[in-house]
């Protein structure tokens, strides 16, 4: 499926850390295999001084603009050492706002938008940080986050998707097959009974309950795999902790895709705990759509 162009293309915010380098290699390799412009975008964040600190204003404005140029300089420099040029339509822009409302306003006009799991300043090495948190909240696009330190994925491994049945799940699964399709690489569809642990606590019927999955699953999958027969699926149906299993499926797979909200949840507030805990722990890179 071919997905309208946007004013963007692939956007990759960029502010000049390991995570932002990171996060442009994914993106330049990203807008190759989906055939899209790609848009390095640095934001200055506004600073309030007063006196007796206010004449630092204009010299640290000036320091600002200065770091912008070299930030999106190196940025350049990396999707050259990726990609090379091989003709791509490369857009650099700086914008003046927040860092969250500035990348949530730009986000309307991105295909998909990129972001390091933490950025400048950020602590804690499984914590995501603010700018991606606020991303997973509320961009108007697909958002992935990436990890620094990621070694280049295999080619040939798959695409994951975690399946629900939602609506953002559906949104999920259709971009899900997209990537498959143009990495030329199998589809995993993994759905899970329930986020949390029941075997345990409950009488369940598993051999019942996962051929009940089996059908579900063909049921949700059925209308893309008529559209993208070049995909081939393989099914898997788990009973519980949903974020458990996709975290480790993820090790063996290049890229995960999930549905920004699973079962219940306030549209357009709350990121699902499952999207969240594979966002702040796979090593793999996650795209996070919204429904």
């Amino acid at each position: 499926m071919t997905r309208f162009a946007t004013k963007y293309g692939i956007l990759v915010a960029v502010d000049g850390s390991s995570e932002s380098d990171a996060s442009v290699r994914w993106a330049a390799d990203e807008a190759v295999i989906r055939d899209l412009p790609l848009t390095l975008m640095h934001i200055i964040a506004p600073v309030v001084v007063t006196w007796p600190v206010r004449y630092l204003a204009a010299s640290y404005a000036a320091s600002q603009e200065d770091n912008a140029k070299h930030v999106i300089e190196q940025a350049q420099k990396v999707v050259h050492a990726a990609i090379g040029s091989l003709g791509r339509s490369i857009k650099t822009e700086v914008l003046h706002d927040g860092v969250v409302p500035g990348l949530v306003k730009a986000s309307k006009h991105a295909t998909t938008t990129v972001v390091g799991s933490r950025g400048l300043g950020a602590i804690g090495g499984s914590i995501l940080g603010s700018v991606s948190r606020g991303l997973l909240h509320y961009a108007r696009s697909p958002v992935a986050v990436i990890r620094p330190g990621q070694s280049a994925a295999d080619a040939t491994l798959p695409v994951l998707l975690g399946i629900d049945g939602s609506p953002a799940s559906e949104a999920a699964t259709s971009l899900a097959f997209d990537e498959a399709s143009r990495r030329g690489v199998d589809l995993i569809a993994l759905h899970a009974w329930s986020d949390v642990t029941v075997l345990a606590e409950f009488d369940v019927d598993w051999v019942e309950y996962e051929q009940e999955g089996h059908e579900i699953l063909a049921e949700r999958l059925a209308g893309w795999q008529e559209q993208y027969p070049d995909v081939s699926v393989r099914r898997r149906i788990v009973c519980d902790r949903a974020a458990h299993w996709l975290i480790d499926e993820a090790a063996r797979a290049q890229l995960v895709v999930l549905g920004s909200r699973g079962r219940g949840g306030f549209t357009r507030m709350l990121l699902g705990s499952v999207s969240t805990a594979v966002a702040e722990s796979s090593m793999t890179p996650v795209i996070v759509v919204r429904s």
